[in-house]
């Protein structure tokens, strides 16, 4: 079966420097795959953090995952460093969907790509709410 080549590096926009650690080796040797999502969820959360975007106790809207996948293309190990690019790769009235890459340090190809989808809703009601325009124009330095 083949499939599309992963995205390469200059795909992404922000970057996330991520160690593995002893306990993400698996009985093969290698990172086990729900390891990946760890690093999905982290990068992504972080990003929302710096841009003011996530407030665990404030009012605002929240993102949940509805939908999450990833592709794996080669083995990390530990101990070996990573980095995480991200990038929106598409942007919806309520909904922000991210690619991320996972690639061992100094490669130019993906070990990895990951989608997270996000649909952001009210805090309370848990129904879908549009993103503001500052959000989108905060999303956009992602695209």
């Amino acid at each position: 079966m083949s499939r599309p080549p992963l995205s390469p590096r200059s795909a992404y926009r922000h970057w996330a420097d991520l160690s593995t650690r002893w306990a993400d080796n698996d009985l093969y040797g290698h990172v086990n795959n729900t390891i990946h999502y760890q690093w999905f969820d982290t990068v992504v959360n972080d990003w929302l953090i710096s841009q003011g975007m996530l407030d665990l106790k404030g009012p605002g809207p929240i993102g949940l995952v509805v939908e999450s996948g990833c592709i794996y293309a080669a083995p990390l190990s530990y101990p070996q460093p990573v980095q995480v690019g991200l990038k929106a790769a598409a942007l919806g009235m309520s909904s922000v969907t991210y690619q991320l890459g996972i690639f061992a340090t100094g490669s130019d190809i993906a070990a990895a790509q990951g989608r997270f989808v996000h649909v952001y809703v009210d805090r309370d009601s848990r129904r879908p709410r549009p993103l503001s325009p500052e959000w989108r124009d905060r999303f956009s330095t992602l695209s």
